[in-house]
Parts: structure tokens; sequence; C-alpha cells
């Protein structure tokens, strides 16, 4: 599935909307992986995601700190996002000290990964694969795969 969005609001929207729709797994965390290039709306999406779920602390880009985790207000679905930035890694070894395989552990986890294509090798099969693309006007292609 594709949504082209035109403004800011838009791409707020859309990402408000599909947080709506997420539900944890019945194993493991849900692990949504985010594709583009740079400034592609990576973290923007995820930002908006977070309002969504009702995260009131400013979220901003973890490049440098490689993962920030989020408690959540309401952990009747997930009871914590967690927001990894893989652009800085080289293979998926370098998740571990981060404690990746225990955070994959956990069903409350909800994992939004930019850059995956840095960490593929440690990857399980994700419950969605974003892209973001810009587009010559401006306006961004967020593409849905399972």
């Amino acid at each position: 599935m594709e949504k082209l969005v035109t403004t800011l609001s838009e791409f707020e929207v859309e990402a408000a909307r599909f947080a709506r729709e997420l539900a944890p797994l019945s194993q493991g965390a849900t692990l949504i992986t985010l594709s583009g290039e740079l400034g592609a709306g990576k973290t923007a999406f995820t930002k908006a995601v977070a309002r969504a779920l009702g995260v009131e602390e400013i979220v901003n880009s973890p490049t440098f700190v490689l993962e920030k985790i989020y408690m959540l207000p309401d952990p009747q679905a997930f009871k914590r996002l967690i927001h990894l930035d893989a652009y800085r890694l080289e293979k998926g070894n370098d998740l571990a000290p981060l404690g990746f395989d225990e955070l994959l552990k956990d069903t409350k986890n909800l994992i939004l990964l930019e850059w995956p294509e840095k960490v593929a090798d440690a990857l399980p099969h994700p419950a969605a694969r974003l892209s973001l693309l810009v587009n010559a006007d401006g306006s961004r292609t967020i593409s849905y795969a399972p």
C-alpha cells in the first residue's frame, strides 16, 4: 500500500492512523522498520507515532545515542516505544550492546527502527516495513509492506 502526503499535517495524520492500527504480536516485540534517504521523514514519522501513543516528552533522532526508550502512558497495548537508529552501525551484531535481543522478546515493546538495511542480518521479519520517499515537489510517498 502507498500513501501520498503533501503537507506536514497530512504526514502526521497518516502516522497517527498507522499508530492506532498497531497491536502487540502474540510472541515478541512489534518491530517496524523505516527506510528512506536522509531527510525523508523517518524520525518525523516516529515523532508523530509517539505523539499518537501519548508520549509527551520531546522525541528526537537517536542517531548519536542509537536508542531511546519512551514509556507509554496507557500500557494496555504497548508499554514501551523503542526508537532505534542504525545509521552509524555496520552490522547486526552492533545491536547487541543495546540489549536488542531482549527487547525483541517482550510483547509490550513497540520498536521503530530507522536504517534497517544496515543491520538486516540481525533482524527478524518485521510486523511492517515502511519506506519513505521524497518526491520532486517535496511531497512524501509512504510505502507499507508486511
